[in-house]
């Protein structure tokens, strides 16, 4: 009995330092599980970071003077053509020396007709020419007796005035064959068919070894290449237009030129009801007679609020700008387009003047997207 009632205390304490250990290792078990817990609840309260999608350029509404245009459409014409033909007849084209779409100067020879009839013609009207002046020569030699013994009696009066006639019939005989002769070499020279101004050759009907009439269309010719835009516009809006009035023309290549109003057409076109108006053009290679063109006139400034074209993007057939936050932060915002000059276009609505847009990039951003902002 004393030596079980001995043994007793040690178990004890083994028994308290076992609870000890289990105790601490559910304290630890605990603080593991709990740790993750906070980490959680503190990352839900902190604020959601948006990652940066895409670098950008900025800039803001700019407000400056536009022009004011007027819209119309026409066709590109000549200013003039030149019909240019044969002037003498029933001969044959020898040669040809022009082409559609050479440049010509006046007076270059384009054409040239067989010649040697005309030729033998000019060589018979000298000799009638030599032979008149022979006789008008004898003629008035003879008057020239009559007149130095007209007061000595030995001719009567009607052979006095019979040599004085055949004298003024010899002189109306060698003018006639004077006439004849420049006739017959004026016809000489036409068998060289010339450009009647300088410019550019449009059509050509003349073929080498043709007989041509007197008259026929060999060549059609643009004078001195000059073009003009033949606007059409309705009464209404011919209030607006004055002679010398400055105009931009859009090729249909894509190439701007800027003209003026040349003259007004009198009368209105009794089909369309529209009224023409004459624009002058430069000169250019890739202006074509006949072709469409559509020009603006330029009439008068007014205030506009303008972005960079680069900034507007077009989606869902409307026009949209991408607005930044002071976080840098995009929303798209609908707007209303106006005009457009250079790489600059004018919004109408949808955008403050204090607002920043954004414009490199902006093509590839989404609502709602953080950017980083770069200077231009």
């Amino acid at each position: 009995m004393n030596l079980e009632a001995a043994h007793k205390p040690p178990r004890k304490r083994w028994l308290w330092v076992v609870g000890a250990l289990a105790a601490l290792l559910l304290l630890l078990l605990w603080l593991i599980v709990q740790r993750p817990s906070a980490q959680v609840q503190v990352s839900a309260d902190a604020p959601a970071q948006v990652p940066v999608a895409l670098t950008v350029t900025v800039a803001r509404p700019h407000s400056v003077l536009l022009p004011i245009r007027l819209q119309a459409n026409g066709n590109i014409s000549a200013w003039q053509e030149a019909s240019v033909g044969a002037e003498v007849g029933g001969l044959q084209l020898t040669a040809v020396k022009a082409n559609v779409g050479d440049v010509v100067q006046k007076g270059q020879v384009l054409a040239t007709l067989a010649s040697e009839t005309l030729r033998a013609e000019v060589l018979q009207h000298r000799a009638r020419l030599l032979q008149a002046q022979a006789q008008y020569e004898n003629a008035q030699a003879d008057a020239a007796r009559a007149r130095s013994i007209q007061d000595s009696g030995a001719l009567s009066d009607s052979q006095e005035a019979q040599f004085f006639l055949q004298e003024k019939l010899a002189h109306a005989q060698r003018e006639l064959a004077q006439a004849a002769l420049s006739t017959a070499e004026l016809r000489l020279t036409q068998t060289q068919v010339r450009a009647p101004d300088g410019g550019v050759i449009a059509a050509r009907s003349a073929s080498v070894g043709a007989v041509v009439g007197s008259g026929q269309e060999l060549f059609r010719l643009l004078r001195q290449s000059r073009m003009e835009w033949r606007a059409e516009l309705t009464a209404a809006e011919m209030a607006r237009i004055r002679l010398g009035q400055q105009v931009l023309l859009t090729l249909p290549t894509g190439l701007e030129i800027s003209g003026s109003v040349r003259a007004i057409a009198p009368a209105a076109d009794p089909q369309t009801r529209n009224i023409l108006v004459f624009v002058d053009l430069p000169r250019h290679a890739q202006l074509k007679a006949g072709t469409f063109a559509r020009g603006w006139f330029e009439i008068g400034q007014s205030q506009a609020l303008t972005v960079p074209s680069e900034a507007v993007v077009l989606r869902d057939g409307h026009s949209h700008v991408f607005v930044l936050d002071a976080q840098n932060q995009v929303s798209q915002r609908k707007v209303q387009t106006g005009r457009r000059v250079g790489e600059q276009i004018e919004l109408l609505a949808g955008l403050q003047p204090d607002e920043t847009v954004a414009v490199r990039g902006a093509g590839f951003l989404n609502p709602s997207d953080r950017v980083r902002v770069v200077a231009q």
